[in-house]
């Protein structure tokens, strides 16, 4: 580890500042901003981020609005299994995709803003990323009678960092940044490709410009040969099973779907194929497509079409009607069996429907080619993190091109005059 040196934390930062939450309506005397709060960090650079906008005092948006670079930290939150502490990295993406708004780190938040002239913030992010999954940070997170919230004070005093010069730090965010900038490609194709399939339902099936329909009959606004269906007639529905989080395994080999979404990992399977899970406690009314074995709970139903033909169909008929008609219970919103029954599907004909699923099943097999892609570039990034960030991986004799991202930061980087310390 050559050229590796201690660094006290606080050494990193020319300035740091908590968020703000401000006001819901206009006033005078207060600017309008985009704010981000810990629940928004995942996928912040991307643009359908869809961010709280409020109203600021003036001196405080200039005091506080954020830039190309800032690291936003959380303050307050985590969970059982995830301690306060994370971060985010604010692109220059962010602000492209907020234009003109100014940006704001919302309350139990803080921003992060790194001397640029000796240390390079997308490095700085990642060694917080690293000290957060480690559970460095857990040392920080205090649980009292309300909202846990992070030490942030005691951080800055106590952590001292093994950090390499500006060049090598450089080169170390240049490899994990190319790696985050294809899985955020990606993510964005994969949307795109769900997009498609979408729009291509709501022509056929909702606008009712199906091919052929100008020479269909419609009988009070139904075309023939479509018939409004109970849902257990196009479908057999089963809750899932139940599974207690402590016995979610990190390095399972199958995920767990609760409520919809995928929660963990574990060592066994409920389900021997893709199928549809809808929440039914939690994430209520949430409709995905499933990986190919995976462990439904007790959180979610599983949905599968009684026709071999009608799974698409069946997954955007779900996804678009939507289920809060049927939702219950009022401590705990809830979709129960009984409740569920009581659907109706307008289904089309068979003919339609079969063209349907063979219009979608290419665009979600590249979809779910490129999520095995999205998963193959997450786990090789995490496994480089550490070793990268610490130096176990050398990257001193490395040439290494810089990522589109980081070409313009660096060259920002290089034109800026020294920091001063605030």
């Amino acid at each position: 580890m050559r050229n590796w040196n201690d660094v006290p934390f606080v050494d990193l930062l020319v300035e740091s500042r908590d968020g703000e939450w401000g006001k819901g309506e206009p006033e005078v005397g207060h600017t309008e901003a985009v704010l981000i709060r810990g629940t928004d960090f995942a996928g912040i650079n991307e643009p359908d981020q869809n961010l709280p906008r409020r109203w600021i005092k003036n001196h405080l948006v200039e005091r506080k609005k954020l830039q190309p670079g800032d690291i936003v930290f959380e303050m307050a939150g985590g969970t059982s299994t995830q301690s306060t502490g994370r971060s985010a990295l604010l692109k220059r993406a962010f602000f492209d995709n907020n234009s003109p708004l100014p940006a704001v780190c919302a309350s139990f938040s803080r921003h992060l803003r790194i001397d640029q002239s000796k240390f390079c913030s997308e490095f700085v992010y990642y060694l917080l990323q690293s000290l957060h999954t480690s559970g460095y940070m857990g040392v920080f997170h205090i649980q009292h009678t309300g909202v846990a919230r992070f030490q942030y004070s005691s951080f800055k005093k106590h952590t001292v960092l093994k950090i390499p010069n500006l060049h090598h730090q450089r080169k170390i965010a240049a490899i994990l940044t190319a790696y985050d900038d294809l899985i955020e490609v990606n993510k964005r194709r994969i949307a795109l490709l769900e997009n498609m399939a979408d729009e291509i339902y709501r022509e056929w099936f909702v606008r009712l410009r199906f091919p052929g329909y100008q020479n269909t009959g419609f009988t009070k606004g139904v075309p023939k040969g479509w018939d409004f269906v109970p849902i257990l007639e196009a479908s057999r529905i089963q809750y899932g099973k139940n599974l207690p989080t402590s016995q979610l395994i990190s390095n399972g080999e199958f995920p767990v779907y609760g409520a919809a979404k995928i929660i963990g990992r574990y060592s066994k399977f409920t389900h021997d194929h893709r199928t549809i899970a809808l929440g039914c406690r939690g994430s209520v009314g949430e409709v995905k497509i499933t990986h190919p074995k995976s462990y439904i709970t007790n959180n979610s139903f599983s949905v599968e079409p009684l026709e071999k033909t009608g799974f698409f169909w069946l997954y955007h008929t779900l996804k678009l009607r939507g289920c809060k008609d049927v939702i219950g219970g009022s401590a705990q919103p809830q979709i129960t069996l009984e409740g569920i029954k009581s659907i109706k599907l307008l289904m089309a004909d068979e003919v339609l429907r079969d063209n349907f699923e063979e219009l979608c099943e290419p665009i979600y097999g590249l979809k779910w080619h490129l999520d095995n892609q999205l998963e193959v570039l997450t786990k090789t990034r995490d496994l480089l993190l550490p070793r990268l960030i610490t130096g176990k991986l050398s990257v001193e004799d490395l040439d290494i091109q810089f990522p589109p991202s980081m070409q313009e930061a660096a060259a920002n980087q290089e034109s800026q005059p020294e920091a001063r310390h605030a």
